[in-house]
């Protein structure tokens, strides 16, 4: 399973500029919790046509945890992603596996399960100590990138594999490449460091894995279509982009004082990219943004009440969307982006869901129409159609 994949992080005497994190001073707008009661009726409706709407479970019969799913429809098949935890009911990257689940829409219960690699396993001469984040992306009509944290010998790396879809065969393991200026590394903890030290790029304090979010977002760059989206391990977040899914390129971060961590969602149009990112525990609110790819100026933030969770945007019907959690994990709420303005975005609808709602993850599902795959309880990877259209 992958056979000389790792490279040796370029040499530099350069010290990493670890930059400071702090509650944010000047914010645009606060949108907070405090609703109408329209926005809680179609919260209201919308939890129960999630409920309504189920599709399937995509857990293995006999895990004690699964987390963090991404799903794809492809030529009327599923195929969905998470990590799992086989041996005992808790998230432990210790004893965790990265995992591939497909399925015909018409015959759902007809579940293929792949395990593509577990805490134990050994990738060209390395041990893998622990395995984390597991999602997939899209390279073309033949072919998945299923994509995964793990770490060896104390350092954490970013994963893929490619998976042919005609054949539904598993190709050879790789390590994904972190790209900063003229300098290459593995995507790896101490790649990332290393490449944005060389650059004097300053960085916020990193600590445990590493993730990249799952939504694709695509933009035609001088001929070269460029994918994006966001990267992130403890405070340090920031927007990548790849042309080939293999090797992600630095693009920025925000470059105001800001209480970040962990799971940032992007999205690009035109010339913008989207960003919104928990903060701290501490910390009421998450923050939405927006960075000019053209003037390479980050718009004053506006703040959304948020329990510091996983969080997702979606184009739909011409419009962008942020679906996340306002008060906990238990409930869903969604945003409409102005993208003239940000700090006129407004809620569309507050949900107080009928299971817990761990990390929602939106895409199309049937035709124009979307599915949210979502976490419960950390037991369930679970999957469910709606029509956003009736909440507009």
């Amino acid at each position: 399973m992958g056979n000389n994949i790792f490279s040796k992080d370029i040499i530099t005497e350069k010290q990493l500029i670890i930059s400071e994190g702090a509650p944010i001073k000047d914010v645009a707008k606060t949108i907070t919790s405090d609703v109408s009661k329209e926005t809680l009726l179609k919260g209201e409706a919308f939890a129960k046509e999630i409920t309504e709407r189920f599709v399937s479970d995509f857990e293995k019969p006999g895990d004690k945890m699964a987390h963090v799913s991404t799903f794809i429809v492809v030529e009327d098949t599923v195929y969905m992603t998470y990590y799992a935890n086989t041996k005992e009911p808790s998230e432990d990257p210790n004893n965790q596996t990265a995992r591939l689940v497909f399925a015909p829409k018409n015959d759902i219960d007809n579940k293929t399960f792949i395990d593509l690699q577990t805490a134990g396993d050994i990738v060209d001469g390395k041990v893998i100590d622990m395995v984390y984040d597991t999602i997939l992306m899209q390279k073309d009509s033949d072919t998945l990138y299923i994509m995964w944290t793990a770490s060896t010998d104390g350092n954490y790396y970013r994963f893929y594999c490619p998976f042919d879809i005609p054949t539904k065969t598993v190709g050879e393991v790789g390590v994904n490449r972190f790209k900063v200026g003229s300098i290459t590394n593995d995507f790896s903890i101490s790649g990332i460091k290393t490449a944005l030290a060389e650059n004097e790029i300053p960085c916020k304090k990193m600590y445990s894995d590493i993730g990249i979010m799952q939504k694709l977002s695509a933009r035609n760059e001088n001929g070269t279509i460029y994918y994006y989206s966001g990267t992130y391990s403890g405070d340090f977040t920031c927007i990548i982009k790849s042309s080939d899914l293999v090797t992600w390129e630095y693009v920025s971060q925000p470059d105001f004082i800001n209480d970040s961590k962990w799971e940032n969602a992007t999205y690009v149009l035109n010339d913008k990219v989207y960003y919104f990112v928990r903060q701290q525990d501490t910390n009421k609110c998450g923050f939405l943004t927006a960075y000019n790819l053209n003037t390479n100026r980050w718009e004053t933030p506006v703040e959304i009440y948020d329990c510091q969770s996983r969080s997702d945007f979606i184009f739909y019907n011409g419009k962008l969307f942020l679906f996340h959690a306002p008060i906990d994990r238990e409930h869903l709420g969604i945003v409409e982006i102005d993208t003239t303005d940000i700090k006129n975005s407004k809620v569309v609808l507050q949900a107080k869901m009928h299971t817990s709602c761990f990390y929602p993850f939106i895409q199309y599902y049937n035709k124009c129409e979307l599915a949210l795959s979502y976490t419960v309880a950390r037991r369930h990877i679970r999957l469910a159609e709606f029509t956003l259209e009736k909440y507009l």
